[in-house]
């Protein structure tokens, strides 16, 4: 009888997933929710394909923005609502809305359901997960509400009172949830002389970048001395490729006859500030993508790989990441043996963590790249481009998106998911939970 019940506790054993496989389950779920919400008939104005919903579907939750069909003209307000919700699911990470609703009702948040929390919010103590959650909310809202208001003041004199207010709360939902889908054709390229949206779309999408636990610390430290390590790299870290990306945007296109050049100084100022920041995660775009010369947007592929926050509405490898290897690297040739900034050390296992993290990215950035060159003959930019945009959750294209072939976006489909997932979940989701206690000895191995 012992060795029945014990059979059947290691066969049920076995069939524990990790927290980020319960994460993946849940964003699945919600993918097929909207699939078949937006196929409704009253969804969309001429009926929308399985595929086409499942795309739109996916790039929503995964706060993407690639799209191949138009929002605003395919889907009527009732699609575009689903879109917006799924926009905020995704943002908002589905663990935080779940655990939300669950708070609202009343439901005492179980121990596993902390836990779920803790990896979707990428945190380590489960006692800060709650008070989180409702800075989160808090921050949604405000931000959110602040953001519409002032595009209201833009859109509503442009399409009247009842129009003009849901594209206001609709981009103010695209845009601090970093997702870039836009109701117009052209994204943004008829606002590019706008001060308004050039300022309040990229406020709102670098606050989002920026991730909730940051937006915490701040508001409650409200000192840079007394400012967490995490904290204190994010915000350099993004300063440092805002301020690259917008000088690098504008010297390379600033002759472009197919973008920058035709404007005048303040519209070229203001395009290239929001073509610069937009690049890493949000997806709006003022200028035509596709007519930036080859090295800007060479220079913009790396960028939207590196994406924005942990934490955050971004996605991408995360700023952090990026600094932890760079760190690293400058201790390696100062023949240090510790990692240390701002008076913290950074402990081996961020390392290993943050190689782990570029590794998986890059192993799939380039599978990716691969079937797509293998099966569609398009310029390689054009494809480079678009895998990584959909790596990092960006949503800018060269106009290739409807050009793939359905094996071509369904890798895309792949790519966007894994992306938000984050490619460390992913590492999780395939590892074994066997710790080896056995210590080998060290042998060197000759690199470089």
């Amino acid at each position: 009888m012992s060795n029945s019940s014990s059979f059947y506790s290691d066969k049920k054993q076995k069939f524990i997933l990790s927290p980020p496989a319960y994460l993946s389950l849940l964003y699945l779920s919600f993918i097929l929710l909207g699939t078949f919400g937006l196929m409704l008939p009253f969804a969309s104005f001429d009926g929308t394909s399985f595929h086409k919903a499942l795309f739109t579907a996916v790039s929503a939750v995964t706060v993407t923005g690639l799209a191949i069909v138009d929002t605003g003209s395919h889907y009527t307000i009732f699609g575009q609502i689903i879109i917006a919700f799924l926009i905020q699911l995704g943002g908002l990470g589905l663990m935080t809305f779940s655990v939300l609703v669950l708070s609202l009702l009343g439901v005492p948040i179980s121990t596993h359901s902390r836990t779920l929390l803790r990896e979707d919010l990428n945190q380590i103590n489960l006692g800060t997960l709650l008070r989180l959650v409702s800075v989160i909310f808090k921050a949604v809202l405000f931000f959110e509400i602040i953001g519409a208001l002032i595009l209201c003041i833009v859109f509503v004199p442009e399409f009247g009172l009842v129009d003009g207010v849901w594209h206001g709360i609709f981009h103010s939902i695209s845009a601090f949830n970093n997702a870039g889908f836009a109701l117009w054709p052209d994204s943004l390229m008829q606002w590019q002389g706008s001060f308004l949206v050039n300022i309040t779309i990229p406020a709102l999408f670098i606050i989002g970048g920026l991730g909730y636990s940051v937006i915490m610390e701040i508001w409650d430290k409200r000192a840079w001395h007394r400012l967490s390590l995490h904290a204190k790299l994010m915000l350099i870290g993004s300063g440092l490729l805002i301020l690259f990306s917008f000088f690098f945007f504008a010297l390379l296109e600033w002759s472009n006859n197919r973008t920058l050049a035709p404007l005048d100084l303040s519209t070229k100022v203001l395009s290239s500030w929001f073509q610069a920041v937009t690049t890493r995660t949000a997806g709006f775009n003022s200028l035509d993508i596709a007519a930036l010369e080859d090295s800007t947007t060479f220079m913009m592929m790396p960028l939207m790989v590196i994406g924005g926050g942990s934490t955050s509405t971004a996605g991408g490898i995360k700023v952090t990441t990026l600094a932890i290897m760079l760190l690293a690297a400058v201790a390696f040739f100062k023949q240090k043996n510790q990692i240390a900034v701002f008076g913290k050390s950074i402990g081996l296992e961020e390392v290993f963590k943050a190689m782990a993290i570029i590794t998986i990215s890059l192993i799939l950035i380039v599978s990716a790249l691969f079937l797509l060159t293998a099966t569609h003959d398009l310029p390689f930019l054009d494809i480079a481009f678009e895998v990584c945009s959909a790596f990092g959750t960006v949503g800018l294209s060269r106009g290739i998106t409807g050009e793939l072939n359905q094996f071509g976006q369904y890798v895309i489909m792949i790519v966007m998911f894994l992306g938000r997932v984050g490619p460390l979940a992913l590492g999780f989701f395939l590892a074994t939970k066997v710790i080896s206690r056995v210590r080998y000895p060290s042998e060197r191995v000759l690199l470089g």
